[in-house]
């Protein structure tokens, strides 16, 4: 059987589309998937086994223009290579207005969620086949439970699994040397209600080059190069990183001893990973996007303050910048949840 997956973004949700994909390698023998994807995240699909092929998507820049586009050729060559292959089914696992985009110029009935489900209603319209699922369960559950109706096999019970094994994933060889014990602090975030105080970023750097640890600090632009720059600053065993591509921050994660994250896509993939990772929270709501699997730990806030879901905290700011909710949040909690992580750990 082959599969097409219609899923863009963002980095965090597609690792939270593999399980699906292992529970229907296990129910489901010799299947193989093609998967649909945003092009700056098209590393994440290929670390599963099952997944043999990309189309890459530039909806971005598609959006901005999409005359000059279709003029230049890029949008026919996307909708040739969309269908350039008879899928047995295609399954849209994103439901929304952008993946719909791409469920509707597939010439393919499309698996979907039905309205009450999407999380932008209209996108139904782009589904032949639509299902309901629990939308209050973690998205990875609601995914699984999408792909199981969609190829007609029984959700299996035990918890999701990645599928992915990073240690026999050919991820590049670094050209430079990375310290023998390091942590990774993933300090960047898109939105403001997300990011940690940089005095806090600071004072943990310095005690984990107390305990023995270097600190590399991924960032994904020049601003966030700046960011992770004053947060190095503090110390010489920190290390702010330059743009790295996503396989190599995944070599980077998979050797690593233990993370600390903002609420971020690679969050999520230290999770997959299995890496002993604390993760802060600030608005979000974790039972349904929190990072997922073993050994992870959330930190929340607990400023009393709804999700909040928005780039800009609608609160007023503490003095060192963060936003309330996040400044709530003691550097010494962090760093003893991390401790315990590693220990145990080490442990296995």
């Amino acid at each position: 059987m082959r599969v097409l997956i219609i899923k863009l973004t963002s980095m965090g949700d597609l690792m939270h589309a593999l399980p699906a994909i292992t529970d229907a390698a296990t129910a489901i023998p010799n299947i193989e998937f093609d998967w649909v994807v945003d092009q700056a995240f098209a590393d994440v699909p290929l670390w599963h086994q099952n997944v043999k092929r990309v189309i890459k998507t530039a909806h971005r820049q598609w959006r901005k223009e999409p005359i000059t586009a279709w003029k230049d050729g890029r949008l026919p060559r996307f909708y040739h290579e969309l269908n350039a292959h008879d899928y047995d089914v295609v399954i849209d696992l994103q439901s929304n207005l952008k993946s719909a985009f791409v469920s509707w110029l597939s010439k393919a009935d499309v698996h979907g969620l039905d309205k009450e489900c999407c999380r932008e209603k209209p996108a139904y319209w782009a589904y032949k086949y639509q299902y309901t699922v629990n939308t209050q369960q973690h998205s990875i559950e609601k995914m699984r439970e999408l792909m199981a109706q969609a190829l007609n096999y029984a959700m299996p019970e035990k918890m999701a699994d990645y599928g992915v094994d990073l240690s026999v994933y050919p991820l590049p060889t670094l050209d430079f040397d990375l310290p023998e014990k390091y942590l990774l602090f993933v300090h960047n975030a898109s939105w403001l209600t997300k990011l940690w105080s940089l005095s806090s970023w600071q004072t943990l750097v310095n005690k984990a080059v107390e305990q023995g640890y270097s600190v590399l600090l991924p960032c994904g632009n020049d601003e966030e190069f700046q960011r992770a720059q004053q947060i190095a600053s503090v110390n010489p065993q920190a290390y702010a990183l330059p743009r790295l591509s996503l396989n190599e921050v995944a070599a980077i994660t998979h050797h690593a001893k233990g993370a600390v994250c903002s609420d971020t896509g690679l969050a999520h993939l230290a999770a997959l990973d299995g890496l002993p990772a604390v993760t802060i929270y600030g608005a979000t709501d974790t039972k349904l996007i929190g990072t997922y699997g073993k050994n992870q730990a959330h930190i929340t806030s607990d400023f009393e303050c709804s999700p909040c879901y928005k780039r800009q905290c609608p609160l007023e700011q503490s003095s060192n910048g963060a936003p309330v909710c996040m400044d709530n949040i003691a550097v010494e909690d962090v760093w003893c949840k991390l401790e315990k992580l590693i220990s145990s750990a080490a442990k296995e």
